[in-house]
């Protein structure tokens, strides 16, 4: 060892590292060869992902002076500029001119065909009336859900009804008229 103080002798010595995959340093594939393995110690960023940050208002010999790129007066060129999401230069923006949903659906809701006590009036007095009877006679057109009777109209014959809901008034009418009211499950 030359005669040289202890701490800069260390700095000096070569650093020995192991051996990946058994190569020595010369048979490895440099970065910039088209079959690079991918290593920790071989990642470098693309050309132009890293730009410096351009510095405004510097100068107008350093490209982005005097405006600074912002054109010459108005709103968007003030300090404090960004104007908040949805402002519309003070026009009613889109989001309060558009109507808002007033109310949540129902969940599970139940679905029924439904049919007023007036449209009863031209079946036969003393049948007894049921979804199928109704789509045979033309009442209803989609058998689709069950049926509920609705109390609209007046009922002027007398009928048993099987549906699957009834509203107070229609059930009022039907037991009025001397009719009766059948639920079914």
């Amino acid at each position: 060892m030359p005669e040289l103080p202890w701490w800069l002798w260390q700095v000096s010595a070569p650093i020995r590292r192991p051996q990946r995959n058994g190569g020595s340093p010369s048979s490895r594939s440099t970065p910039d060869s088209p079959m690079t393995t991918l290593r920790l110690d071989s990642l470098k960023a693309n050309a132009g992902a890293r730009r410096r940050k351009m510095r405004k208002g510097r100068g107008i010999a350093a490209g982005q002076g005097a405006s600074c790129g912002f054109g010459m007066r108005g709103q968007k060129s003030r300090s404090g500029r960004p104007t908040r999401p949805g402002f519309e230069g003070g026009q009613m923006p889109l989001y309060r001119r558009v109507p808002k949903l007033k109310h949540f659906t129902t969940v599970n809701s139940k679905e029924f065909t439904v049919v007023n006590v007036a449209a009863l009036n031209e079946l036969k007095t003393g049948s007894t009336i049921n979804l199928d009877t109704l789509v045979k006679n033309g009442v209803v057109t989609s058998p689709k859900y069950p049926l509920k009777v609705l109390g609209n109209g007046e009922l002027k014959v007398k009928l048993t009804i099987q549906a699957a809901a009834f509203t107070a008034t229609a059930r009022n009418k039907i037991e009025a008229a001397g009719g009766t009211c059948e639920i079914l499950d």
